[in-house]
């Protein structure tokens, strides 16, 4: 990450703070999705990413005091990048980088207090938005997750698969109503993946100046 973090960082300079960032330091985690298969997460002010034929996500739960959250801001940078994929096939869906929203009903927020990642994907009220950088789709296309029960989880392409460093500004209440309809509930829980293992490519990237608001 020597080579990636000074460009996340530079790019951060002219990046308003609208709220305290998000730190990827305590309180994130990963979680295998393939028994032999794991990236390597450099946690801390900011996310970096390594994922040699692999596939992963780190993820963490928020506190009360975000579940409001409808909008969100940050920088990401690849260096290294998988190859332009169909990110509406399983199996064949590498990407750079999905940064993931992971929404419940409020009246169900509190009672999914100690859930992990899998146990909240399991409920069939979890909406998931992802934000992906990869894949050859058109910026802002919506694409529902091959992933999962049918209407759970959407995805939104921001960048096709390549390199450089971007900021980015989303609408979550936008783009789930696009995705799912209706209006998101409270926001329990990001997560951040890379994707390497069916191109059996490479990703070099960082995330960081997540800001929610």
């Amino acid at each position: 990450m020597r080579l990636i973090l000074p460009v996340l960082l530079a790019v951060s300079i002219a990046f308003p703070a609208l709220s305290g960032p998000v730190s990827f330091g305590n309180g994130w985690s990963e979680q295998r999705l393939k028994l032999f298969s794991s990236n390597d997460y450099s946690f801390g002010d900011n996310l970096g990413i390594r994922s040699d034929g692999s596939v992963s996500l780190a993820w963490t739960r928020l506190a009360q005091s975000e579940w409001g959250t409808r909008a969100a801001t940050w920088v990401w940078s690849v260096e290294q990048s998988v190859p332009p994929t169909d990110l509406a096939r399983k199996g064949g869906d590498d990407r750079n980088i999905s940064l993931y929203f992971v929404f419940l009903p409020e009246d169900q927020a509190e009672a999914s207090a100690g859930a992990g990642i899998r146990s909240l994907l399991g409920n069939d009220q979890v909406r998931v938005l992802q934000y992906v950088w990869g894949g050859n789709h058109d910026p802002g296309q919506v694409i529902p997750s091959p992933y999962g029960p049918a209407g759970q989880g959407a995805t939104v392409a921001l960048r096709q698969a390549g390199t450089g460093a971007y900021t980015e500004d989303v609408d979550l209440t936008r783009d789930y109503t696009a995705a799912f309809g209706g209006t998101p509930g409270a926001l329990v829980g990001l997560a951040v993946s890379a994707d390497s293992d069916d191109t059996d490519s490479a990703i070099r990237a960082a995330l960081g100046r997540l800001v929610l608001r």
